[in-house]
């Protein structure tokens, strides 16, 4: 078997250090790559993913999913730290 070029383990790589009730409102929030849904862009850089948030990090958007671009090697069950949460990104044509 050969090594992969680009390791796609879990991009967080700091282990989350305190309980989700001490974190502050800044803190990035946890969330797993549901479905790659394809590439946009120009130059096709930019990957178009649905995201759903982990309780870990955020109960009070647990369960809630976003459209979100993502540049750079990601596949489906990655991990991003997302440090807003608000904005949606607009779906592929």
């Amino acid at each position: 078997l050969a090594q992969a070029s680009w390791p796609h383990g879990n991009p967080v790589s700091q282990p989350i250090a305190q309980p989700a009730s001490a974190m502050d409102s800044n803190a990035p929030k946890l969330a797993k790559v549901e479905k790659v849904l394809g590439r946009t862009g120009s130059r096709g850089g930019v990957i178009q993913v649905r995201v759903q948030f982990m309780y870990e990090t955020s109960p009070e958007l647990a369960g809630r999913s976003l459209i979100r671009n993502v540049k750079g090697p990601i596949r489906e069950g990655d991990i991003l730290a997302l440090l807003e949460t608000e904005r949606e990104a607009r779906r592929l044509r």
